[in-house]
């Protein structure tokens, strides 16, 4: 009994108050607020702060590039990362149970659910990849290495081929960069190139066509489901679990990041190419895609409008100051970013200085960077397998924990959906489930066609429907439910109301910039292509239905909705629709205070009033009773008039 109660005071419940404690236990907690910075840490940094930012911004004025990134991070990036986890906190519901705010608007949360199912599924290909080129580089030689391997082309030339002095090779280079495209050996290692030549890569034996599929490759399948496996075993106690294995899955990469940064620092061309990624253009400046390239990179690398940000946020405790969390995580990721251009730049530089060429003709984005270019220049380091199973690893840190938050979004919006006590124990079956579902799904993506498939959910499922699910929930909170409603729920959990800064810039400013980034996004749409490869117009039809099919919930939701809604006008369901349910606002009953308190009703009241009309009962009762000691500290009695 004693350790129970020890128990219950470690948890902030008031001994005596054991439903308190039950519920607050049920659905579980961070273990220490460490375990959710870390967490969500480890959300927000993941692959795209490798192998997207840095070529951004080469690709966009070097240094010059960072103003405008860091001026979309104050005014859009912080304060939608801050109204996320606060929303989340508040509430202790995943992305479905917080719009009890706004019932009408809950087709949001299922917009969140399905761009965090197909993100899930595609993610995990590329850590499935990154298993392979760890698995593979346990090696004396790295495979990419030479040209002399069965899968090579005759237009393949590497870097360490025969016994080229560099003048040699610099003259090779040259040459073919006049005559026909350069093949490394790392690249025909990844992709399958030239199908009209009969000939089979190695890792993804490309096919010729997104429509045929080809034959599953086993070893991307197996690597698939050891990568599943290792989700579903990090997740299987929840938060509880996850919280635990964070510690070694976010702060590792930093790390290996630190050990590649000296071995890249120390090499010969290293300053050339971390120049080159810095060196401010300023002219580019006022180009609006600069600022259209910041603005999206801010947003779609914070993670906002996933469901994940709210899904952390809403294993906190209700008054942890998710205020400080946002502003230590939201600079952290960027700090990320601008750290892995160092990284990558510098081995980047080390080889065009190798090969005698214009860092621009090495430098690459998403998998090409991870899985070609940067490859081929461990081959040149000394050790090369060592560097390159830090490196690959690494990866694999930084997508499991974007993976991690993506699966618990799915399995704590579908086990608060259903809410009862039997779903809430089996919640380690509802995560397998996902899990198995995920895997099956993702199978297709193995195939030879899968790369094809993995671009197209890229760059189709989780790009503007992201924009639209997040500028509608501005609105939805700011305008339906109301900014002083919400200014006040935040100055009851955290004991002061957000900063006017972040008030202007929830109601005006962060609104603004996502319908920026929206009309951008559709001024600058091009068809997808991959290499020479052009998509069918039956494939782009496909990706737009994958867009539309988060967003589409919106909509829908919302009429569902006012039609059930009571009222006998169109404008009565309506209000009645967008009105704040009665059971939203804090889940714990000891935080409902003020215009969430219960309200006691005429029976109960009636009911109190008897109990003085036993005086003797009522008398020992007042004898019996003692202070008691809350989790705050404050003693406080039972009232003697009951």
């Amino acid at each position: 009994m004693a350790d129970k109660c020890s128990e219950g005071l470690l948890n902030g419940a008031v001994p005596g108050e054991q439903g308190k404690q039950e519920k607050s236990v049920k659905r579980g907690n961070w273990g220490n607020q460490i375990e959710f910075v870390l967490t969500s840490v480890g959300y927000a940094v993941g692959l795209g702060n490798v192998w997207r930012f840095p070529y951004l911004c080469y690709r966009n004025g070097g240094g010059a590039f960072m103003f405008p990134y860091f001026i979309m991070l104050v005014f859009c990036g912080i304060p939608l990362f801050f109204m996320e986890l606060s929303f989340g906190q508040f509430a202790s519901q995943g992305c479905l149970g917080v719009w009890r705010v706004s019932p009408m608007f809950k087709g949001v949360g299922y917009g969140m659910m399905v761009v965090s199912t197909y993100i899930g599924i595609y993610y995990n290909v590329v850590i499935c990849i990154a298993f392979y080129y760890f698995f593979v580089s346990m090696t004396h030689v790295l495979p990419w290495t030479y040209c002399s391997n069965p899968w090579n082309t005759p237009d393949c030339v590497g870097v360490l081929d025969g016994n080229l002095s560099s003048r040699a090779a610099l003259n090779i280079t040259q040459l073919l960069n006049t005559t026909q495209k350069r093949t490394s050996p790392s690249e025909e290692y990844w992709r399958y190139w030239g199908w009209d030549q009969g000939w089979r890569r190695y890792v993804l034996n490309l096919s010729d066509d997104i429509g045929n599929l080809g034959e599953v490759r086993l070893p991307l399948l197996g690597c698939l489901g050891v990568s599943w496996v290792v989700v579903f075993l990090c997740l299987i106690k929840g938060v509880k679990s996850s919280g635990k294995v964070v510690y070694f899955t976010a702060t590792f990469p930093y790390v290996v990041l630190t050990i590649l940064f000296v071995r890249g620092i120390t090499l010969e061309g290293a300053v050339t190419g971390i120049m080159y990624y810095l060196t401010p253009q300023w002219d580019k400046i006022l180009n609006a895609k600069v600022w259209g390239d910041a603005a999206s990179q801010i947003f779609y690398s914070l993670g906002c409008a996933w469901g994940g940000l709210i899904t952390m946020a809403s294993y906190n405790k209700f008054n942890n100051n998710c205020y400080r969390d946002s502003i230590i995580i939201s600079i952290t990721n960027c700090a990320t970013s601008v750290y892995a251009g160092f990284v990558i730049f510098s081995i980047l530089g080390f080889m065009a200085n190798h090969l005698g060429v214009d860092v621009s003709k090495v430098a690459d984005h998403g998998p090409g960077l991870a899985f070609v270019a940067y490859p081929e220049a461990l081959t040149l380091l000394p050790i090369s397998p060592l560097w390159s199973v830090l490196f690959f690893f690494m990866l694999i840190l930084l997508g499991l924990g974007t993976q991690f938050c993506l699966l618990e979004t799915l399995v704590t919006a579908i086990v608060d959906e259903v809410g009862n006590e039997w779903i809430i124990r089996k919640k380690t079956f509802v995560t397998l489930g996902v899990a198995v579902a995920g895997f099956l799904l993702g199978v297709p993506l193995t195939t030879q066609a899968g790369i094809y498939w993995l671009l197209l959910m890229d760059n189709y499922a989780a790009s503007f429907s992201l924009v639209v699910i997040s500028c509608i929930m501005c609105v939805a909170i700011m305008y339906i439910y109301g900014h002083r409603n919400y200014f006040k729920d935040i100055e009851m959990m955290l004991g002061f109301p957000p900063p006017f800064f972040f008030q202007i810039c929830w109601r005006f400013i962060s609104p603004a910039i996502i319908f920026f980034i929206l009309v951008f996004t559709v001024i600058q749409y091009r068809p997808i292509s991959y290499n020479e490869y052009v998509y069918p117009t039956w494939a782009i039809s496909i990706g737009f239905l994958m867009a539309l099919s988060s967003v589409i919930c919106i909509p829908i939701y919302a009429i569902y909705k006012v039609c059930r809604s009571e009222g006998d006008t169109l404008l009565e369901r309506l209000k009645n629709a967008t009105k704040a349910s009665k059971d939203w606002g804090p889940a714990l009953p000891e935080h409902r205070s003020g215009r969430y308190a219960p309200v006691f009703s005429p029976s109960t009241e009636s009911h109190l009033e008897v109990q003085p009309l036993q005086p003797e009962k009522g008398q020992n009762e007042a004898a019996a009773a003692s202070p008691v000691q809350g989790s705050n500290g404050s003693a406080h009695s039972q009232d003697s008039r009951l």
